[in-house]
């Protein structure tokens, strides 16, 4: 449990350094409408995700696993409608892509509203807002520069931190609930159902920012497998009342103060009952669980990565893992990068958090959507009504929030859709050009190889030891193993054709010998889970198979479609196989095979 709140509730945990500031500065309410403002965001928190993600959807999972790439794999496979598939299939990948966006924005708005509460420390009151960013840009730069290292040793810590950073803000939230009574208004819906009424549309500009409180609900489901459900769930609710108890006090805290300039009601709330000294060291505290929630987006992105390049979406990259002991512990180069640049991105376009808080929620809103209409259609086919019925109303409520933050789009949220277009384009491309590939390669079917492959092996011109061969299905071999034994007469005394194959499911390695295909033939098939990296070369001597080479295609596409020349290219920059699968270089061989598309 304390490693679940460590690892999963970074994210949703630092949104109060925020929230209430963003709707503050966006819908500039009175003091009555705090309470109904506040009354919203803690009812999204019951709503979204208590009831959405750690009671709907936790009810759907592979293995324990879940995720968007989980959820729509299972709802792919109780689809028996092709067209059906597809739309999931597209629904997924929009679901990917706005989460990879997400992962640029949360790190900068967390470091740099943490960073940002400087100013309250005396004699730097002065700080300009250019050395914030400085500050900012040093501690991201640090944050992307130990990935590499990898952060299985100072993540032990994470739970600790962060169950001391939830009991102080729950503390300083119960300070200022008991000055101000008043506050706990907050609880009844009602008090959010008449600030409706009143005043839609400062309602709806409010909406578009109370959802900055429910951004992180979808890790609590992302990372079900690797800490576990009920560990989250307990976990939860430790946290739902710490993140309660803030918003409670802020709003107590602002009930109190003039509203008269902007002001971030955590910081000031907090600088006010801690005093200068103490609260430096609560600023220590808060920088600290920005990082850690800021640590747990971009491991969360590599593994998302992972499992789409291990899905077939994305083509292969180079993957590191950072543990002996733990598989899912993985460290991507280029996506560090990326991840690096739009942060930085993001600092110089928005420069100060609440700015930056209009970009921020839209690319997750837009996750929750997808993940309410995949809910809708799991528990309508498999006839669980009363969950069918209760995600249509999720999804209401979802479309609601997306709605509101439509207004957001001309003051900033277009970058959370300019942060996922390049990933979802990317999947498209290079899913429907590895169809395009596969429709037009020239195939051979089985039976007739094994017939000119014997007329080959009977002249005698073998080569001593193993080969090792790799196909996707062996009733149609590839034109490079064509090429190479029939065309070229590369033909080893063992022949192995190996077949790898993704399971519906995130861990496990199965690895099968079927019956020899010819004397001189053998066909072994490893299924793998998405999350694993199959290491081969160790597969492959526990099956005895003592290989001197192990051959596989490289597909050099040509094209006058400037589209099919940019999926050219990606291939050609791709890390090649041997690297993805940790195959010993001097064994490896790639053959080359010209395809028109």
């Amino acid at each position: 449990m304390v490693r679940a709140i460590g690892v999963v509730f970074g994210d949703i945990g630092t949104s109060p350094l925020y929230t209430l500031s963003a709707i503050i500065l966006i819908a500039k309410p009175s003091k009555e409408d705090i309470i109904g403002i506040v009354s919203l965001i803690i009812w999204s928190l019951i709503l979204i995700p208590t009831i959405q993600y750690a009671w709907f959807a936790m009810k759907v999972s592979t293995k324990g696993e879940g995720g968007i790439i989980v959820l729509g794999e299972y709802a792919s496979s109780i689809s028996k409608s092709l067209k059906l598939r597809r739309v999931i299939r597209i629904l997924t990948i929009l679901g990917i892509g706005f989460l990879l966006g997400d992962g640029i924005i949360t790190p900068a708005i967390t470091i740099l509203s943490s960073v940002e509460g400087l100013r309250l420390i005396k004699g730097l009151e002065s700080l300009s807002q250019d050395m914030v960013i400085v500050i900012a840009f040093i501690i991201a730069l640090f944050l992307f520069a130990v990935q590499r290292y990898g952060t299985g040793n100072i993540g032990i810590a994470f739970g600790p931190i962060m169950v001391i950073y939830f009991s102080t803000i729950a503390v300083i939230g119960l300070y200022y609930i008991y000055e101000n009574p008043n506050a706990l208004r907050v609880i009844n819906l009602a008090e959010a159902i008449s600030f409706i009424l009143k005043h839609p549309f400062i309602a709806i500009l409010s909406l578009s920012e109370i959802i900055l409180a429910v951004t992180g609900s979808e890790a609590m489901y992302a990372d079900m497998g690797h800490v576990g459900k009920n560990a989250i769930r307990i976990a939860w609710g430790f946290v739902f009342i710490s993140v309660s108890l803030s918003y409670i006090g802020q709003c107590g805290f602002i009930l109190e103060k003039s509203l008269e300039g902007h002001i971030n009601p955590f910081f000031y709330s907090a600088n006010e009952l801690l005093g200068n000294n103490i609260y430096i060291l609560f600023l220590i505290l808060v920088t600290v669980a920005g990082i850690i929630a800021s640590q747990a987006l971009i491991s969360g992105v590599f593994s998302l990565v992972f499992q789409s390049i291990n899905s077939g979406l994305m083509p292969l990259l180079y993957v590191k893992h950072t543990s002996t002991h733990f598989s899912t512990q993985i460290y991507i180069p280029v996506v560090n990068f990326l991840l690096f640049v739009g942060v930085s991105t993001m600092f110089l376009v928005f420069k100060q958090s609440e700015r930056m808080a209009s970009a921020y929620g839209f690319a997750v809103n837009m996750n929750m959507v997808i993940t309410a209409m995949l809910l809708m259609y799991i528990f309508l086919i498999l006839r669980k009504i009363p969950f069918f019925l209760g995600s249509i109303g999720l999804f209401i409520v979802d479309t609601l929030f997306l709605f509101s933050g439509i207004f957001k789009i001309p003051h900033g949220a277009y970058w959370a859709i300019i942060f996922a277009i390049p990933p979802i384009l990317l999947i498209f491309l290079y899913t429907s050009g590895q169809r395009r590939i596969y429709e037009k390669s020239k195939f051979m079917d089985l039976e007739k190889f094994l017939e000119v492959f014997n007329k080959v092996y009977s002249k005698g011109r073998v080569l001593k030891g193993t080969a090792v061969f790799l196909i996707k299905d062996v009733r149609k071999i590839p034109p490079y193993v064509v090429t190479s034994v029939i065309n070229h007469g590369i033909v080893y005394e063992q022949n192995v054709f190996l077949s790898l194959k993704k399971l519906e499911k995130p861990f496990g390695i199965n690895v099968t010998f079927y019956e020899d295909l010819d004397p001189h033939i053998k066909y072994v098939v490893i299924e793998y889970g998405y999350q694993e990296i199959v290491n081969l070369d160790e597969e492959l001597k526990k099956l005895n198979i003592n290989e001197r080479v192990i051959f596989y295609g490289v597909d050099n596409i040509y094209s006058h479609s400037l589209v099919w020349k940019l999926f050219g290219l990606i291939k050609k920059v791709s890390p090649n196989f041997a690297d993805f699968y940790r195959l010993l270089p001097q064994k490896v061989h790639g053959v080359v095979v010209r395809i028109e598309i």
